[in-house]
């Protein structure tokens, strides 16, 4: 950041991942940051909770090698990546008898890792891996650029890949990364993932699972980074108004007045900030900034926008067993059929991640609306049985709890064209920060670590504003 910024006050409203990586960002910069947190733990839609069971996470999340600046904003703060993480290399594996198919990709140079898992591959016909191989190099041709956006699934199409490849490969992939189904999800955000984490080095495409929790995956470390470097943090406090300060003369001056209420703060409390980054969810961005849009006419406008997103929903189902229960693997990929109350897409054995959570599984539910509206108990019954039977361990039918954990606005829908908004406001010292921002990658842990990187570095230079 420019030299001549150094030094001031900065609010960040919002300690989700895209509002820890502002508040290190400018704490590194030399800035004095306030971090505000409506909830009393950090991590905002992937983060830990405390439930009657056990402690967990609000949801499943696995990283990529290509998330450089989650990586490296990671490693910044003290996080011991060996250490926080389980290195798997590109894998799409399915339980043995489930009707899948195992695919590996071996630790050899890019895109010889490719070549070789297809090779390899179970449970491919000749016909599913020609159709894998040609969509391959037909992107890579066109440098994962299409001329104009539609759904995943009609890219699928235009590029001749077979039902079986679309039902193992393409369709989990494009739930797992865009949380959207392939019908109403954007290819070319898809494109986009693939080539950063298949279309780069080989590094890139591993997958990596968090070890700890999500909250002390980056948002605990990162609080311990800004305390260190002489900012703040309150959790617990719920930022309710933002305010341009004025002059003598009622005009708009440089600073920024916040309002906040709760216990981290004593009750009500009010103080000016010379820049402020805005890292909270849409709607309540849009709330803070009413009052500025009246005013101006670009902050109406993004406020709109705002409002504007389309919410998509994901469930966790962790199953507690015995804890000498343990699956082949640490993760599977599961044919999920709704018709035959198979909801399940993704299973985690926690216990081979943190010793302490032996005999849980974690069960990923993407898209997960209609599941969602089923009652716990008998979403909960209806994924084991589905573990029960694809596993054939009959064991796995009778878990000794459940607990099912549901993010209604996990992420946004990831359609063709969607249009999200720059980090810049138009106003100098006010930025937004967040997943849903504008970039190349859908709603992910990384996108939400770019922009609260970008809106850091890009706080004061407002863009020139129109008439």
């Amino acid at each position: 950041m420019a030299k001549q910024f150094a030094g001031k006050s900065v609010a960040v409203i919002g300690a989700g991942w895209a509002g820890c990586a502002a508040a290190v960002e400018l704490a590194r910069a030399g800035h004095q940051v306030t971090l505000f947190e409506a909830a009393r733990t950090l991590g905002g839609r992937a983060r830990r909770v405390a439930t009657d069971r056990r402690q967990l996470d609000n949801g499943q999340h696995i990283l990529l090698g290509a998330y450089r600046e989650t990586l490296r904003l990671m490693a910044l703060v003290g996080v011991d990546r060996e250490a926080a993480l389980l290195n798997l290399p590109l894998q799409m594996r399915y339980p043995p008898h489930g009707g899948g198919m195992d695919f590996v990709a071996p630790r050899l140079p890019a895109p010889l890792h490719l070549l070789a898992a297809l090779l390899r591959a179970k449970g491919l016909a000749r016909a599913d891996k020609m159709s894998l191989a040609r969509f391959s190099s037909t992107a890579r041709w066109m440098g994962w650029q299409l001329h104009n956006d539609c759904s995943v699934s009609e890219l699928l199409q235009r590029f001749d890949q077979t039902d079986r490849l679309i039902q193992l490969m393409w369709r989990p992939l494009c739930l797992a990364a865009l949380n959207t189904p392939p019908e109403r999800a954007s290819a070319q955000v898809f494109l986009n993932v693939l080539r950063d984490s298949l279309g780069a080095k080989r590094a890139a495409s591993d997958m990596l699972l968090p070890r700890a929790d999500l909250s002390k995956l980056f948002p605990d470390a990162a609080a311990a980074y800004l305390a260190k470097h002489g900012g703040t943090v309150r959790s617990g406090a719920k930022v309710r108004r933002l305010q341009r300060e004025s002059d003598d003369a009622g005009q708009a001056a440089g600073a920024w007045r916040l309002e906040v209420s709760g216990e981290a703060v004593g009750g009500t409390w009010g103080a000016s900030f010379d820049g402020v980054v805005l890292a909270c969810a849409p709607p309540q961005a849009a709330v803070l900034l009413h009052d500025i849009a009246a005013s101006e006419a670009a902050i109406a406008t993004l406020c709109a926008g705002l409002t504007a997103f389309e919410a998509e929903t994901i469930t966790t189902c962790y199953l507690q067993y015995e804890p000498a229960l343990r699956l082949a693997l640490p993760m599977y990929a599961l044919l999920d059929a709704p018709e035959r109350y198979h909801w399940g897409q993704f299973v985690f054995d926690r216990g081979q991640l943190d010793a302490a959570q032996a005999g849980l599984l974690a069960v990923v539910v993407s898209a997960s609306a209609e599941a969602a509206a089923m009652a716990q108990p008998l979403l909960a019954e209806a994924i084991a049985v589905q573990l029960a039977t694809v596993f054939e361990r009959p064991e796995l039918g009778t878990p000794q709890w459940f607990k099912v954990i549901t993010e209604k606005r996990a992420t946004f829908a990831c359609t063709p064209g969607l249009q999200r908004p720059a980090n810049a406001t138009g106003l100098a010292g006010l930025a937004i920060a967040g997943d849903y921002t504008a970039s190349d990658y859908p709603a992910t842990l990384e996108s939400a670590v770019r922009s609260g990187v970008a809106a850091a570095a890009g706080l004061w230079d407002a863009p020139p504003r129109p008439g």
